[in-house]
């Protein structure tokens, strides 16, 4: 996500590396370096004029100071400009209402669907009562799909296979919820593979019939300019509450997340990434900034990781680092904790200076099967206690999980080495042993 642009940007700012002070000369050969890189992430020329005016206005105001060198100081200013040109700050959606209704909308093949059984699936982590609406009756897929998703999260779908009026199919959900105790109504509208007058009759139509409480419009993020374009339409005629930016795990270059705030004048609310239930996030323009000037997201990452790691398990975990008993099924399970919070590739990216260092390394969620196959290759005494592992027990393991005797050696000494830093930092206190290391 953004590699580009970051790329571009990080190469921008080096142009000021060296310099003594921030000058006209060096300011403007940099700022036009920015624009170039906004506008080849598809930015709309204007919205990138008028930033890099703003950037060009408020350098050229700014003193150095001895410990901030100009490129730093720069910098921050693009960090400033990207959050204030995004939205400034995240807007959360509107859940009041009996049930609490959110109509969905958007294009055909932005990824409408799957972002409903994802948002369906992060309400009720929040302890709501979650009913999911099939309301395209065009795509027999969509409701099949619907269904998928619902039973995938435990979460009701309400479908009507006879009724071909989505307006009465949406006004009948929120009866249905209303009499069954739902706290929150998602309801998945129709899409076209282009705005025409027929489809923004019918949502606009079912948006008047039940007056939802949030209107959201899914976007994929892909199409870049496009995007933009058509959440313009869509917003003249329904006039929706926030923008869900879909497909962001992919070759995207990113000008939809940073334009379409300032040019629809409706906040982001989410960003989905990949296919996974839990691939959802609330979109705040102040990380997304610091994430594509390559300054990390360590909120996002630890919030992720709030929501996924077990407390019960954590304090598990703990007292065995205390007592050195950490083992290879301990491992297991914090590995499988780490893959439910998302893409690796992306976890790392929010972990400051790492997503640059990472740009063009292949990171798979599969690269962690050989790892898993090597461990459930062992006997449970064996994961217990790894030392007991000689030469023809390696062999075993290796004949067991398709890997090799010298891939079973590197993960025991990696986890050898991984255990005597747990010792260290128990023995030292977390924060001092984590300076040391940071040493």
């Amino acid at each position: 996500m953004f590699d580009n642009l970051s790329v571009k940007l990080d190469r921008a700012f080096k142009t000021l590396k060296g310099q003594g002070s921030i000058t006209e000369i060096n300011v403007a050969s940099t700022v036009k370096e920015i624009r170039r890189a906004l506008i080849d992430a598809d930015v709309n020329y204007k919205v990138a004029k008028e930033v890099t005016d703003s950037i060009k206005e408020k350098a050229l105001g700014r003193d150095v100071l001895i410990a901030v060198s100009p490129g730093q100081l720069l910098t921050k200013i693009v960090a400033e400009e990207l959050t204030l040109l995004m939205g400034e700050t995240n807007v959360p959606i509107d859940q009041s209402g009996n049930p609490n209704t959110i109509l969905i909308s958007g294009l055909q093949g932005s990824g409408k669907t799957t972002f409903s059984g994802k948002l369906a699936s992060m309400l009720k982590k929040q302890g709501k009562t979650v009913l999911l609406a099939a309301c395209d009756v065009y795509r027999p897929a969509a409701i099949d799909q619907l269904k998928v998703l619902g039973e995938q999260i435990g979460v009701e779908v309400y479908t009507e296979i006879d009724q071909k009026d989505p307006i009465k199919i949406a006004q009948n959900a929120v009866k249905y919820a209303k009499e069954n105790g739902k706290k929150s109504l998602i309801i998945d509208t129709a899409g076209r593979l282009a705005v025409d007058e027929a489809m923004m009759n019918e949502i606009s139509a079912i948006k008047k019939s039940i007056n939802p409480s949030e209107t959201l419009f899914v976007v994929d993020s892909m199409t870049g300019q496009d995007a933009v374009n058509t959440a313009e339409a869509f917003n003249q005629r329904l006039d929706f509450d926030g923008v869900v930016l879909t497909k962001l795990d992919g070759d995207t270059r990113g000008g939809a997340a940073l334009s379409i705030r300032k040019q629809v004048t409706k906040p982001i609310k989410f960003i989905s990434t990949g296919e996974k239930m839990d691939a959802i996030d609330l979109f705040h323009p102040d990380r997304m900034a610091n994430r594509i000037l390559g300054m990390g997201d360590v909120v996002s990452l630890v919030e992720k990781a709030q929501q996924t790691f077990d407390e019960e398990e954590a304090r598990r975990i703990n007292k065995k680092i205390k007592k050195n008993q950490f083992g290879f099924d301990d491992f297991l399970s914090q590995m499988e904790q780490i893959k439910k919070m998302g893409n690796i590739k992306d976890l790392l990216g929010m972990i400051p200076g790492v997503g640059k260092a990472m740009k063009d390394v292949d990171i798979d969620d599969d690269s962690l099967k050989p790892i898993e196959a090597i461990i459930k290759s062992m006997t449970p005494k064996e994961r217990e206690n790894p030392s007991i592992i000689n030469g023809s027990r390696k062999q075993r393991i290796a004949n067991g999980s398709g890997t090799s005797v010298q891939d079973v050696n590197q993960l025991l000494k990696q986890f050898d080495q991984m255990r005597k830093m747990m010792k260290t930092m128990n023995k030292m206190g977390g924060a001092k042993a984590l300076s040391n290391l940071m040493r």
